[in-house]
């Protein structure tokens, strides 16, 4: 008898452990970097163009799904406004920049003047879909910003967010993690208050 009350008590606390464990690591990975001039007023940037980002997936539009949605939330804030996609390809074409994740500082400038904004925001969308390990299966995205000041033509911050991916969850009891658009939605979350902190 005393044996038996052993073992359900050992395994009462290696469930409590192992619950614990899953709570702490469950289903999302995330990783980040960030860099904010510590010299710069952010509080002078209110209006930014955001640039069509670079896209390195396999998704043709994970970019600009991503643009969409950082675009929208930036404007929920209600701390920047960012131009219209249509106004700034009108001024990236009067400008002439020849590569939107890294544009030159003259080139910075001269958009800054043309579409009267004191920011301009660049970024590559490195991760965008699902990914797959043994049975497993969910949906990541991986993505890095940076903003240029368009007074001086420098980067006064950049940031970069790893959200979704194959937690303990995931590889334990299989199924497909959260929805995209929600770990998008995260994403831009993360970005946006790295902004702000």
């Amino acid at each position: 008898m005393k044996g038996n009350r052993m073992g359900s008590r050992l395994m009462l606390a290696w469930l409590v452990m192992t619950l614990l464990c899953l709570g702490g690591l469950g289903g999302c990975a995330t990783s980040s970097d960030t860099f904010k001039d510590a010299t710069m007023d952010f509080g002078s940037i209110r209006t930014v163009a955001v640039l069509p980002l670079t896209n390195l997936t396999k998704d043709q539009l994970a970019a600009d799904r991503v643009r969409d949605v950082f675009s929208t939330m930036l404007i929920a804030t209600g701390a920047l406004y960012p131009l219209p996609p249509g106004e700034t390809a009108r001024g990236v074409s009067s400008v002439g920049i020849a590569s939107f994740t890294a544009p030159t500082t003259d080139e910075v400038i001269k958009l800054g003047k043309t579409l009267k904004i004191e920011g301009v925001i660049t970024g590559t969308v490195r991760e965008y879909g699902d990914i797959r390990s043994g049975s497993s299966m969910a949906d990541v995205i991986s993505v890095s910003l940076q903003m240029f000041e368009t007074q001086t033509g420098r980067v006064v911050w950049s940031a970069s967010t790893t959200q979704g991916g194959i937690g303990i969850m995931e590889r334990l009891f299989g199924g497909g993690g959260k929805p995209l658009n929600e770990i998008t939605e995260k994403a831009v979350n993360d970005l946006i208050y790295k902004l702000y902190e």
